[in-house]
Order: structure tokens, then C-alpha cells, then sequence
């Protein structure tokens, strides 16, 4: 579909101006009136997202006037430089009204429909999960079919009345736009950049209901990589379970339940963050050696790799998440009574075996060691976790946010193998560390991470690392690309030579 491309009425450095005009503001700080030859805009509707919409358009060098049924008891809500009057009087010279109230009130403004003829509607609603299943309609197409004289727009559904008055930078910029008609639509998008914010051409008003949509997603990104946190969580958490409470209680009589709770916990969270990081990079290692096996770039990877690229971010920051906490877990640990009391008992030890002084310079050694690349291990993966934030990313060129993401998150991952290595030193030798004929935990989690550190290793081969370099730049093993046409099975696949 063509349309004229949208005007902006005002620059992104107009951005930096405060939301209410000063030229809207009288000598003792109160909203005045907004100068005459200002657009007119009307609202329909008194509510939270009412009022901060007018106080945005009325920051926006828009006039504006406020329909409602008790205009008296509401004008106080509004800046004064707001109109606030009775729908009938409200709807009579704008020609851009918006429509903030929920769907079961449409039906209240059919006696306006003579006076809205020819006007544009902006639909600002957003139904609930079970209005949504409820109805195959969407709200601004139920709008629509009450004012067929109208064109019905779907805009700002998605913003909140916060993001209105605080401006776009403290929330999402994109404004999603859908209608029937082009004019209107261009109109209001018009109105979206005058108003500091993006606007997104979502197509005709069928698209609506996708639009009303996106507000009720809790997180939709998040469930796979959460599920996946949560069943390392729980694996992790039984396996040191059996071996750090249930063997000392079963073979020696002893009672460590009391590790519940801190202990098991602060040594499980390292071993779930250290897996999470590896997860992030083994999809690009499996995606580069794919690309290796079949020679092309331009064939797609299987669905499951696809969806575990895209879940890339999110795998990251769970596991940013895990290692803060087990940091945080680490430093509580000498704040224990049981702690203190072990302590106390090592003391009462020493005495006894007259032993003057205690140090063992290989254990001295290991820990700070081990201590020292943890913190650089965390430290690498707090600046991952803050580049992926878009208004972090957003201010870095792809070579930057690559090096970021890519070069060190590698070297985070080689900083968590080495702390992990650290602490495991000689331990994964000594029979006594195989409870239950388990082997030490840190031992399963250098798995995964090792596998995708050779394999990187492998890759930095000059033999491979051309390969792969040129498939990337479009060459190909055949040197042929085949298409497929979609719609009709029955016919032969069509080669192009490169």
C-alpha cells in the first residue's frame, strides 16, 4: 500500500523542551489559554489517560477540547488551558477527536453521529484478555461500525498515561497506527511526531486487534528462557541437595538441613548462571557449524535454532541475574551463625592440637585466585547486561555493540570457566568428592561451556575461519542458490547462478 510520507512537525532536538509550552503558561505559573489559530483537538472521555493526553497535546501546541458528561466536577483535572465542556459542544469544530473510553460506552455517543460525520476517530482503548477472546472484533472496528460516516483510526493503545506525561524517553517511542483510510492515517501520524513519538504503519483497521493485542503480552520472550532458568534451578538445586544434605545425614548421621536455605542455594546459582552463559553462545557456535556443513548462508536454520538465537538476550540477562544474586549469597555467608560457630570450632581445633599457626599456602593461593576472576567474570557480564539495553545500544554502531556482545562475552565466559576451574582445583581427582557416586557438580557444569570455547577455538583456524568468512559474504560450496516457489508445489525449482 502507498501513502505520502508523514511530515514531522517537530525535530528530535525539540525533544529537549519541557512537555507544557512556555507560551502556555501565564506570569503565575497556571496553564493559559491556548493561542486561537492552535489546532483544534478533541477528547472524549475524563479518565487517567484522558487527562494526560490533553496535558500532552496541550504541551504540543495543540488546542484542545474535553467532552464529558459533568464537565463542572472535571475541568479541575485538566490544564486549564484545556476546554472542558459537554460532549455535544466538544465534538462540534475538531476535526480529530479521540475516543477515551472503554468499548460498553460507544454505543452512548450514536446520538453524536450526525455531528461526528466526516470526522477522524482515534480509537485509544485497550480491552481486557477475556474481552479480547471474547469478541472476533476489534474495539476500533466496533467503532467503526457504529460511525460508518467516520474514519476510525487505532493509535496510542500501547503508550501509557505515565510515558504520556513524562515524555517518550521513559517509555517506548513507537506508536502504532492502523485505518481504512490513508488521509486519516497520515493525519494522525502527523500528530504522533508533533507529540515527541514515533509512528508505526501497522496497515488497514483489520490489524487493529493485533494492535489491541500487544498491551496484554506479559513478556512474551521471556517464558522460554525462563521455563529454562527454572529447570536448571530446580536440576542444580536437587543435586546439591542429595549430595551436601542428604549424604552427610544418610552415611555419617549428620544434620545439615540447616544449608537449605543459604548454603544450597549460594551453590547453585553459580552453576545455573555459568550454564545460561554457555547457552548464549552454543546456538552461534551449532549456527556457524551448520553453515560450515552445507556451504551456504542462504538456506534456514532449523526452527528450534532460530527461536534459541532470538531467545539469546534474555538468556544473558537470567543469567546476569543468577550470578548478582550468588555474589550478593556470598557476601551474606560469613553473617551465618553457623558460620560464626564453625569458626569457633576450628579455633577450639587448633587449641587442642597446639597447633600456633594455621596456613596452608596452595589454599591461600587458590582463593584468591578463584575470588579475584570471579569478580572479573561478573564485572564483564554487568557491562553485557547494561550494552543490551536499547537506550544503551541504541548509542553504539554495530562494530561496537559486536565487540560488546560478542568478544566480551567470550572472554566473560573463558573468566567463568577459569573461577570455575579455580575453585574445583584437585577436587575432581579425590574419591571422597564422588558422593554417591556423583561427581562434583562444577564438574557438570564445565560441559557445556568447554565445548563452546573449543569450538570457538576451532573456528579461529585460518583454514576454517576463511570458510566460514567467505560463506558469509555469499559464497557458496555449488555456487547456485535455489528457490522454491511457494504457491505451487508442482513446479520445479528454478536455479540461479551467482
Amino acid at each position: 500500500m502507498s501513502h505520502q510520507p508523514v511530515v514531522a512537525t517537530k525535530t528530535s532536538g525539540e525533544m529537549d523542551k519541557p512537555l507544557i509550552s512556555r507560551r502556555l503558561v501565564d506570569s503565575d505559573g497556571s496553564l493559559a489559554e491556548a493561542p486561537s489559530e492552535a489546532p483544534k483537538v478533541g477528547i472524549l472521555g475524563s479518565g487517567d489517560f484522558a487527562r494526560s493526553l490533553a496535558t500532552r497535546l496541550v504541551g504540543s501546541g495543540f488546542g484542545v477540547v474535553v467532552g464529558s458528561r459533568n464537565p463542572k466536577r472535571m475541568a479541575g483535572l485538566f490544564p486549564s488551558a484545556a476546554q472542558v465542556t459537554f460532549q455535544e459542544e466538544a465534538v462540534g469544530s475538531p476535526e480529530v477527536i479521540f475516543v477515551a473510553m472503554f468499548r460498553e460506552h460507544y454505543s452512548s455517543l450514536c446520538s453524536l453521529s450526525s455531528q461526528l460525520a466526516g470526522k477522524i476517530l482515534v480509537d485509544v482503548s485497550n480491552p481486557t484478555e477475556q474481552e479480547h477472546l471474547q469478541h472476533r472484533e476489534s474495539n476500533a472496528e466496533y467503532l467503526a461500525s457504529l460511525f460508518p460516516t467516520c474514519s476510525v483510526v487505532k493509535a496510542f493503545n500501547v503508550i501509557s498515561a505515565w510515558t504520556l506525561q513524562s515524555g517518550p524517553r521513559d517509555g517506548n517511542r513507537q506508536v502504532p497506527i492502523c485505518s481504512d483510510q490513508p488521509e486519516a492515517k497520515r493525519t494522525v501520524s502527523e500528530m504522533v511526531h508533533a507529540m515527541g513519538f514515533t509512528p508505526v504503519d501497522m496497515g488497514s483497521l483489520v490489524s487493529a486487534r493485533e494492535v489491541e493485542a500487544m498491551p496484554l503480552r506479559l513478556l512474551p520472550g521471556w517464558k522460554v528462557p525462563a521455563l529454562l532458568t527454572l529447570g536448571l534451578l530446580v536440576f542444580f538445586y536437587a543435586y546439591n541437595f542429595v549430595r551436601d544434605v542428604l549424604h552427610p545425614y544418610l552415611q555419617e548421621g549428620k544434620n545439615k538441613f540447616y544449608k537449605l536455605p543459604v548454603s544450597v542455594v549460594n551453590t547453585t546459582l553459580p552453576c545455573v548462571a555459568y550454564v545460561l552463559l554457555s547457552l548464549v553462545y552454543l546456538p552461534g557456535v551449532l549456527a556457524a557449524a551448520l553453515q560450515l556443513r552445507r556451504g551456504t548462508k542462504y538456506r534456514r536454520f532449523p526452527d528450534w535454532l532460530d527461536h534459541w538465537l532470538q531467545h539469546r538476550k534474555q538468556i544473558g540477562l537470567l543469567s546476569f541475574f543468577c550470578a548478582a544474586l550468588h555474589a550478593l549469597y556470598s557476601f551474606c555467608l560469613p553473617l551465618r551463625r553457623s558460620h560464626r560457630y564453625d569458626l569457633v570450632n576450628l579455633a577450639v581445633k587448633q587449641v587442642l592440637a597446639n597447633k600456633s599457626h594455621l596456613w596452608v599456602e596452595e589454599e591461600v593461593w587458590r582463593m584468591e585466585i578463584y575470588v579475584s576472576l570471579g569478580v572479573l567474570a561478573l564485572g564483564t557480564l554487568s557491562l553485557l547486561a547494561v550494552t543490551s539495553l536499547p537506550s544503551i545500544a541504541n548509542s553504539l554502531n554495530w562494530r561496537e555493540f559486536s565487540f560488546v556482545q560478542s568478544t566480551l562475552g567470550f572472554v566473560a565466559l573463558v573468566l567463568s570457566t577459569l573461577h570455575t576451574l579455580t575453585y574445583g582445583w584437585t577436587r575432581a581427582f579425590e574419591e571422597s568428592r564422588y558422593k554417591f557416586y556423583l561427581p562434583p557438580t562444577f564438574t557438570l557444569t564445565l560441559l557445556v561451556p568447554c565445548v563452546v570455547i573449543l569450538a570457538r577455538g576451532l573456528f579461529l583456524l585460518p583454514c576454517v575461519s576463511r570458510r566460514l568468512s567467505k560463506i558469509r559474504r555469499g559464497w557458496e560450496k555449488d555456487g547456485a542458490i535455489k528457490f522454491t516457489l511457494p504457491m505451487d508445489h508442482t513446479l520445479a525449482q528454478k536455479t540461479s547462478h551467482v
